[in-house]
């Protein structure tokens, strides 16, 4: 029996479909490589924006459209805030909302029982699933929800209270992970930061247990809101396994700005954090979200955002413009700002966005750094082969295959940066 998975959205959503994956393997399904190849597919989907919610229609019916006679299951915050859409109009075999993911597996083999095409028996000789799925670093989700109710999010409203799972739990499920080869962890969450609040726990207590009680060689972390990093945390840093790239989503420059999104950050204490990080943290790379036109936002607003962003110097951006989501306080602010001025925005953000991430990559040449290579390939016009990997500070990294006939995808090996490709792609690489 076959499952197909596929995710649209966050990382959090990444870390689920990774789950599911480990469970319908226990229960004896193998995960296809292709949709047309399975009896059962799985979609989770996504509803940050307008768009996403777009996109998570458009694949449920390029899932039908390409393989009819498969069950298929929507889970995700599309599915959870639409789900009479999702079931109805879509014409999707069962919907799952975000509140009974962790039963998912078990629904989708009783779906499949009901049209007597049952699992086979548990099948061991599986490769680890992560590369089933075509991916090297392991998303773990290590919490859900959040307390927070930032005007413009309507993910806190899909996915509803805060919950953490058990310090043992985590620990458990990395050294499973390092036991398969796996090389590189993600901590994901909605709320990363808030992590243990309602176990008497937090996120640097966790740290610490995965440092001192697995072996996994890389560490790194989702997105985290800035207002929660502390000294403690910036400490731990101190430990060569975690990995010097943090995004932090500003989603504003502006002060004013950030007041009417219920962002618990300023864009002065946030300057000054930074300065501490990069003083402490060597070669730190910082990347954050920005959200274009939010309502009211005035061109001297927008000049603000600008100016900070140039100001940090981020390695990264996401961009944004800003889409009204129903049942959020931002959606009836005044002063909407049009949909040409929002993408406009964007456009401008993103050329200097571009700009700023081959400052950060130029900052990494002539420097000799350990890449988790992955088994990603392209092939050039002219034959040549490139396979890629990511440096610790999250620097796209690209080698000519030739130099390196026997590195093998998932393997960590330290190569002298040269060069920036002219598309400001990737980071040119030769041998150590």
């Amino acid at each position: 029996m076959q499952v197909y998975l596929t995710s649209l959205g966050c990382r959090l959503n990444e870390a689920e479909l990774q789950t599911w994956a480990r469970q319908f393997n226990r229960s004896g399904c193998s995960i296809a490589n292709k949709v047309e190849d399975a009896q059962l597919i799985v979609l989770n989907s996504c509803a940050v924006t307008r768009e996403a919610v777009r996109k998570s229609r458009q694949s449920v019916r390029r899932l039908q459209r390409n393989n009819p006679t498969a069950k298929l299951i929507v889970s995700g915050c599309y599915a959870s805030l639409n789900t009479e859409q999702a079931a109805e109009l879509l014409g999707v075999d069962l919907v799952v909302s975000n509140a009974d993911k962790d039963k998912l597996c078990e629904l989708g083999l009783d779906l499949l029982a009901s049209t007597n095409s049952a699992a086979n028996q548990p099948d061991y000789s599986h490769s680890p699933v992560l590369f089933q799925l075509g991916r090297q670093r392991a998303f773990i989700k290590v919490q859900d929800g959040c307390r927070y109710r930032c005007t413009f999010c309507i993910v806190t409203i899909a996915r509803g209270k805060e919950k953490s799972r058990r310090i043992a739990d985590i620990v458990d499920e990395i050294n499973v992970l390092e036991k398969q080869n796996i090389q590189e962890i993600v901590l994901t969450g909605v709320h990363l930061g808030g992590y243990g609040q309602e176990i008497q726990s937090n996120l640097p207590t966790l740290i610490k247990h995965i440092i001192h009680e697995t072996d996994i060689p890389r560490i790194r972390l989702g997105s985290l809101e800035p207002w929660e990093l502390t000294d403690d945390f910036f400490e731990l840093f101190d430990n060569p396994r975690m990995m010097p790239h943090l995004h932090l989503p500003m989603q504003s420059g502006a002060d004013s700005v950030l007041q009417r999104m219920a962002r618990r950050c300023k864009t002065k204490d946030f300057t000054n954090m930074v300065k501490q990080m990069r003083l402490s943290i060597s070669n730190l790379n910082i990347t954050t979200d920005i959200i274009t036109g939010f309502p009211g936002e005035t061109d001297t607003e927008w000049q603000q955002t600008l100016d900070f962003v140039d100001q940090i110097q981020f390695g990264g951006i996401h961009i944004f413009p800003y889409s009204p989501r129903e049942g959020t306080r931002a959606a009836l602010l005044p002063h909407q700002i049009s949909p040409s001025i929002r993408k406009q925005r964007a456009s401008q953000l993103a050329g200097i966005a571009r700009k700023l991430k081959a400052s950060a990559m130029q900052a990494t040449l002539n420097q000799m750094l350990p890449v988790l290579w992955e088994n990603e390939k392209q092939q050039l016009a002219d034959e040549r082969t490139l396979v890629f990997g990511y440096t610790p500070n999250y620097i796209r990294v690209a080698m000519d295959s030739k130099y390196s006939p026997s590195t093998p995808g998932n393997s960590i090996k330290p190569v002298n940066l040269t060069h920036i490709e002219e598309n400001n792609n990737f980071v040119w690489a030769q041998p150590a």
